[in-house]
This record gives structure tokens, C-alpha cells and sequence, in this order.
């Protein structure tokens, strides 16, 4: 028998022991390489005239049959109007023929059949989708006034919305300017440069941060986004805790719905002060990746919790329209960002964890996260700023969806007066809401917990229940809004202001909210 050394056997095994990849996990977080080097598309820009631009495509604006005294339309347009029947109802629209490779002439009717007044950024969103691929310049004439021509110009801005940063086979849409023509043009772009294009800004910025995939957008880089979306927004300050400051302050529900990632989680604070006096609060779910944790989703529809951040996107971009436009208002937004990972160190049902004011919480369910996250951060908001009014966005439960479908995202507060304030913003901004309700029943299930406080899941119905939950580590006397926004923020079709794709839905309803609403 052949006899072999035992130095032998070492120079055998040595080799490995200088290869650290081969019994090392790799030390990055995914896999180092980034998806993609380019923007989205360019779009077309907003710009604003007392005169059609040559060469341009015309949508015209029409309340009724008669037609503006404006150059470029066809001798026979009045004939072709009154043959078709056009009598410029809403949502209704009459091509007119153009000379022979000349750029399209629409008709877009706005006529409200209630004689009302149309709703400007949806008329400028129709236009802007039905020109997207015109090869040409955009006019838009007809509108009535300033006010009308800056919320055309937001609402083109939000229909041309695209996100394809991701397709390197894309063909790019034409990009040249739309221009808004009226008599009122100087006012029209002073009231788009100070206070619809800051709108514009702060949805579009929550969209894309909503449709980036995971690997992009997690806490760490989420912070870095809105970093770099407020470097040289006056008035604003940012301040950051990451694990070790959680750890600090004993923020055990935000540190546990984190803790089974190779991410960590992290929460911001984003202060705008606007005006003197005590602040109005935003605070937004942030869960950059949803799998449940331990108690693990089903695969099917699982892509989409990559939106599970959507309540922190809005108001980070609410609040950056408030700074930008220069609002009066004195605003505090707070992010909580986590991923919630099935890790070896994840968090298990049946864990106890308490919160920064030393509450505590039983884990019935690790899929029942975002209420974790969102306990730290309200009650770190409320010590810190000490707000005159607290409101909370999150996409919380599927339960508001199937109660309420795309149309409406649901509110809850503990006086009514709260909910209608609400409501009105929502219709107002053309963000919906509709009430459902709080009861004591649900609030008694929620803190029947053998372990601890309260139970973060198994009570229902799920949406009053995540109400309640959160309701719990609100102080009793402090103004309240809770909005959940599950079943709105992921439309499957298109419409004049929402492409498919990411609503960023609340961007507009905080903006209004936090500039009408203050609780008597």
C-alpha cells in the first residue's frame, strides 16, 4: 500500500485555504454590476408663447362648436366642425386633414356636460399622449387664462411620464417642446416655474423611485436619491439613522423587519421650514422589497413588492414640491426604509420587539411589516418635531384594495372632521379617498396579545385593523391621518395623468393636504 506523508497532505489542502472565494460568501450586496448606464427617455419640455410656433402641430382646445381665430387651420375647418357634429363635449376629439406633409391638427373637446370646469391637467394630458409620436413641435391653443395653461402644462408633464431607462432597444419618442399659447403667457409661466413644475417634479421623482427594481432602489440608495433631489433646495435638512443609531434608541420594530437583509434598514428625516410654529408630519412605509420575510409571500405577483416603498416615495416627493415651490408651511417627512428578507437572521413569528418608546409588539406575522417600521417612525417624528397634526401613507393591506378597488385609496382618522378634511384635498388634487372605519371591537382585537401589547396581524377586517395597530403608538391627542394606499398605487391602465406604471400616487394629496389642513 502506497503510504502518503502527512506534509504531503497539508501542501494538498493548503491551496484552499488561499482561495477565500471557495468557502467565503461574496462580501457585496447583490451582485455589484448595475443594471443600466442610461436615463429614461428624453421627453418633450413645457414652454409657453403668446404666438403659435411655425412648423408646430395644433391641439386645439374646444368648449363648443366655434373655433379660435388662430393661423394654420384649414379654410373649411368651420364646414368640416359643423359636418362631424363636433360640438366639443368632454372626451371627444376631431382630427382635421393638414396640407400634405404638414404636422396634425386635433380638436380636443373639454365641455363639461354639469357646465362645470374641466379639468385642466387631464386636457393637457390627453394631448400630450395623443401627440407623443407627432414628429413635430406641440401647440396648444384655446386654453382660458394663466391658471388654465400652467395646469396643462403639469398635466402633460405627468401623461408624457415614461420609464425606460432599462430598454436598450428602445426607439426614442420625438422630444421637442410643447408650448402652451394664450395671452396670459408670462403669469401662465410664472405660476409653472413656482408652483406646478415643483408639483410635477416631486410625482415624477416617486414614480421612478417606485419603478425601479429593487436592486436599485433599497434604503441606502433610496436616502442617496433624495439626497440628491434637495442638494440645492433652500430651507431643507436631512438627518439619517442607520442601524447603530435604531440600536441607540432602542427602535426594535424598524431594526427587526430589517434585520434579515444584507441591507440594512435605515430612516429619514426630511424638514422643510417654510414657517415658524410647530410642523404638520408625513410619515411613509418604505419597504424597498416585500417577501414577507419568514412568513413568505407567494411567488405569483411577488416582482411587484419592489412598490412596497410607495407611502415613502410620496412623501419625500410631496415635501420636495412644498421646499421647491417655496410653500408657507412648516413640513416633516420621515422615510422608514427597510427590506424585509427570509435571511438566517430574519425575525420570526412569535418574536416579541419593542419600539423607541418601549411598547411592545408580538409578531403573529413577518408579512405584516410595514405597520413594524411605520411605529418607530411616527413615534420618532412626534418626539422630535412635535407636530401640530400627524399623517401616515402606506401601501398597508391588501384588504383596502379588494374594499375599494383602483379607484379609491382608503382613510381613516379618529374624528370625522379629520377625514373629510381629507377627502376634500383628495378631490381637489384628484387623489380619491373614501372613509372606513375605526371601531373599538377592532381596537380591542388589535391589543389582545397574550405576549405583549399588541398583535401586528390575524385581526379582522385587515385594513381597521392596520388602522388601529398604528393608531396605538399615536398620542390620543395628536390630529391623525392614516391612508392606505394598496389598491392605487399600481394602475393597469393607462389614463390622462397616469401612464401604466406608477401612479406616485399622495405626492398630490400631501402637497394639498399640507397646505389647507390645520385641525381646529
Amino acid at each position: 500500500m502506497k503510504r502518503t506523508s502527512l506534509a504531503a497532505i497539508s501542501l494538498a489542502v493548503a491551496p484552499v485555504a488561499l482561495i477565500p472565494s471557495v468557502i467565503h460568501a461574496q462580501d457585496v450586496s447583490g451582485s455589484g454590476i448595475v443594471p443600466a448606464t442610461i436615463a429614461n427617455s428624453a421627453e418633450r419640455p413645457m414652454k409657453f408663447a403668446t404666438q403659435v410656433p411655425g412648423g408646430a402641430a395644433l391641439a386645439v382646445v374646444m368648449t363648443d362648436a366655434n373655433l379660435p381665430a388662430i393661423e394654420g387651420l384649414p379654410a373649411d375647418a368651420a364646414a368640416r366642425v359643423a359636418a362631424a357634429e363636433f360640438t366639443g363635449s368632454d372626451d371627444t376629439m376631431l382630427e382635421l386633414p393638414a396640407a400634405p406633409g404638414a404636422p396634425r391638427i386635433v380638436l380636443f373637446g373639454v365641455a363639461k356636460e354639469d357646465g362645470g370646469s374641466p379639468d385642466w391637467r387631464v386636457v393637457g394630458g390627453r394631448i400630450a399622449q395623443e401627440l407623443a409620436n407627432e414628429d413635430a413641435a406641440v401647440a396648444v391653443v384655446g386654453l382660458p387664462g394663466s391658471d388654465a395653461l400652467a395646469l396643462a402644462a403639469l398635466g402633460a408633464t405627468l401623461g408624457q411620464y415614461r420609464f425606460d431607462r432599462y430598454k436598450t432597444d428602445r426607439e426614442d419618442a420625438p422630444s421637442q417642446a410643447i408650448t402652451f399659447v394664450g395671452a396670459e403667457e408670462k403669469a401662465a409661466r410664472m405660476a409653472w416655474e413656482t408652483r406646478q413644475s415643483a408639483l410635477a417634479t416631486g410625482v415624477r421623482f416617486a414614480r421612478d423611485l417606485v419603478n425601479e427594481p429593487a436592486s436599485v432602489i433599497y434604503p441606502e440608495s433610496f436616502v442617496a436619491r433624495a439626497r440628491e433631489l434637495f442638494r440645492d433646495v433652500p430651507d431643507v435638512s436631512i438627518r439619517v439613522l442607520d442601524q447603530a443609531d435604531m440600536r441607540r434608541l432602542n427602535m426594535g420594530a424598524i431594526a427587526g423587519v430589517g434585520q434579515g437583509s444584507k441591507r440594512p434598514p435605515r430612516l429619514m428625516m426630511i424638514t422643510y421650514r417654510g414657517a415658524s410654529g410647530a410642523p404638520i408630519a408625513l410619515a411613509g412605509k418604505g419597504i424597498t422589497f416585500d417577501t414577507g420575510g419568514i412568513s413568505i409571500k407567494p411567488s405569483s405577483g411577488m416582482g411587484a413588492m419592489k412598490r412596497d416603498m410607495s407611502g415613502a416615495a410620496a412623501v419625500t416627493g410631496a415635501i420636495y414640491s412644498l421646499a421647491k415651490s417655496r410653500a408657507p408651511v412648516h413640513v416633516v417627512a420621515v422615510a422608514a426604509l427597510a427590506e424585509n428578507m427570509p435571511g438566517d437572521n430574519a425575525q420570526r413569528p412569535g418574536d416579541v420587539v419593542r419600539t423607541m418608546s418601549g411598547k411592545t409588539i408580538e409578531i403573529v406575522s413577518t408579512d405584516a411589516e410595514g405597520r413594524l417600521v411605520l411605529s418607530d417612525a411616527i413615534e420618532y417624528v412626534v418626539s422630535e418635531a412635535k407636530p401640530y397634526a400627524l399623517v401616515d401613507i402606506a401601501t398597508l393591506t391588501g384588504s383596502v384594495g379588494r374594499a375599494l378597488g383602483p379607484e379609491y385609496a382608503g382613510v381613516f382618522a379618529r374624528e370625522d372632521a379629520y377625514a373629510e378634511a381629507a377627502i376634500a384635498a383628495g378631490e381637489r388634487s384628484t387623489e380619491e379617498l373614501w372613509q372606513l372605519p375605526m371601531h373599538e371591537t377592532y381596537r380591542k382585537a388589535v391589543r389582545d396579545s397574550e405576549m405583549a401589547d399588541v398583535v401586528n396581524s390575524g385581526v379582522s377586517p385587515g385594513a381597521s385593523s392596520g388602522a388601529h395597530f398604528i393608531e396605538y403608538f399615536v398620542p390620543e391627542d395628536l390630529p391623525w391621518l392614516h391612508i392606505d394606499m394598496a389598491g392605487v398605487d399600481d394602475p393597469k391602465v393607462t389614463t390622462p395623468l397616469v401612464p401604466k406604471g406608477s401612479s406616485g400616487f399622495g405626492v398630490m394629496l400631501l402637497d394639498e393636504l399640507a397646505r389647507s389642513w390645520r385641525p381646529e
